[in-house]
Order: structure tokens, then C-alpha cells, then sequence
């Protein structure tokens, strides 16, 4: 299987049992539609799209998790360089492939783990009922069940948004734009097509994330956005907590 493909199959769902996934280098920019195209057009004839995006690319919704003191939203907010996330993602709210997922921050690097799920498990999850997990097969859902235990894990937010991906074997680099970024409201069933929405990027706005394990070929260093642009690092998950602070506490009444 080439780099690529196999950063594509995990990415949707796939995971590694014969070799333990590496560290990552990621960066995050804050790009606008033009900017967006620019780039697809000098990144076409060098990056390959990802053989999952059937009609160039797919939507994500993932499901965050957060302790009692909303850990990761805070350590994420104050520049903690050490962090963690829980979540649980899916792809066109289906549930063919479903995957508990922690994602690793150290500075820079990240570095994810994966643990299939049913759609039982899953809902069992969403209702706080995670018995299940302890007599998980999977080293992660065992290590998420002490989580849940010890510091009172539940779902905290949606996140929902199309990505295409771009995919590149030197370097196993891949580059993808998430485009119509938002917070899924009304309740946290994953798996419900038509919960509504909250915006929370400005129009035009969408998040460029390129990773890549070994090196980042310099071609490619000269089509990412010039210094002039806005490199930044954005999450998904704290711009959705802070658009849907409202239905948590009453601060917003400050604003």
C-alpha cells in the first residue's frame, strides 16, 4: 500500500495494527474562497485527490467530548502545548465507519489514535452509558473509559464541515480544506442528516491543514499561502464551543 493510500484509508476509517502511527507535523491556515482556488489549481498538478472524496470531497461530523471542567477547551484556549481531544467522527452521517478517535497535541506535532465503533456503542456513548468500554478489545476505548470515570467525560459539541483532500506520497503529505465550517445544535445524534446548523467562520472563510510525517517537499512550500496570509492555529472545536456557548451558561448576556 503506497504512503498515500494509506494515509487516505486512515483518514476514513481504517486503522493500523502493523505499525504504530508516527507523529505528524501540522499547519493551519485561515484561507478565503479565492485563495482557495488559487491554490487547488497549482496543487493539481502535483498532489493527487484523495480516492475517498467521490465528487471531489466529503462531509466530516465529529462529535467532541470534555471533561467537567472543559479541559480541552481551556488548554487549548490558554496555548497548553501538551493536550489532548476525544471524539467521535463519521463521515456523510454514516455509520459504515465510525471511529473513537484521541488526538495527540505536542507544539507542532500531533499524533491520532483510532478505535472502531458500532452504532450501538455509539449511542450508548452519547447516553453516558460506557460500561461497554472496559471489556473493549481496544487499548483506547479501556483508556477512555478511565477518562469518562475519573473526570466525568460527555459529549460537549458537533462539529460539522466538507473537506477535500489532496494527498501526496513524498513526505506522506496531505493537504485539506474545510470549507462551511459549523455547530451542529439540537442534540448530539451523530447520525441525524438534518440538525441544524450555526456557522462559525466568516463568509468566504475556510481552514487549510497541511500534515506531513517524513519532510514537506519545497514545491510545495511555494504554493502554500504567502507570509502575508493568516497563519494561525484555529480549531474547529473552540470555534463551535464558543458559537454555542449560549445553550451552556448565560455569558453571553455579557457580550
Amino acid at each position: 500500500m503506497k504512503n498515500s493510500e494509506k494515509t487516505a484509508w486512515l483518514d476514513s476509517g481504517g486503522t493500523d495494527s502493523g505499525k504504530k502511527e508516527q507523529f505528524r507535523h501540522e499547519w493551519k491556515y485561515l484561507i478565503n474562497t479565492a485563495e482557495k482556488e488559487l491554490i487547488r489549481l497549482r496543487l493539481k498538478h502535483f498532489l493527487t485527490l484523495d480516492p475517498h472524496a467521490a465528487g471531489g470531497g466529503y462531509m466530516i461530523r465529529s462529535l467532541y467530548f470534555d471533561d467537567y471542567w472543559n479541559s480541552a477547551l481551556e488548554e487549548k484556549s490558554g496555548g497548553i502545548l501538551m493536550r489532548k481531544k476525544y471524539r467521535i467522527r463519521i463521515y456523510n452521517c454514516s455509520d459504515k465507519s465510525i471511529k473513537l478517535e484521541r488526538k495527540r497535541k505536542f507544539g507542532s506535532y500531533i499524533y491520532k489514535e483510532d478505535a472502531p465503533l458500532t452504532r450501538e456503542e455509539t449511542m450508548k456513548l452519547i447516553r453516558g452509558d460506557y460500561d461497554f468500554l472496559l471489556h473493549s478489545p481496544y487499548p483506547l476505548c479501556r483508556e477512555f473509559y478511565v477518562e469518562c470515570m475519573c473526570h466525568v467525560m460527555r459529549p460537549r459539541v458537533i462539529v460539522d464541515y466538507e473537506r477535500e483532500p489532496w494527498i501526496l506520497d513524498e513526505g506522506t503529505v496531505r493537504v485539506t480544506m474545510d470549507s462551511d465550517v459549523r455547530a451542529a445544535v439540537g442534540n448530539y445524534d451523530i447520525f441525524d442528516p438534518k440538525l441544524p446548523c450555526i456557522p462559525v467562520l466568516e463568509p468566504g472563510k475556510m481552514v487549510m491543514e497541511v500534515k506531513y510525517t517524513q519532510m514537506l517537499p519545497q514545491f510545495l512550500r511555494n504554493i502554500l499561502p504567502p507570509k502575508a496570509s493568516e497563519f494561525t492555529a484555529v480549531s474547529k472545536y473552540v470555534l463551535c464551543c464558543e458559537k454555542t456557548q449560549y445553550l451552556h451558561s448565560f455569558e453571553y448576556w455579557h457580550e
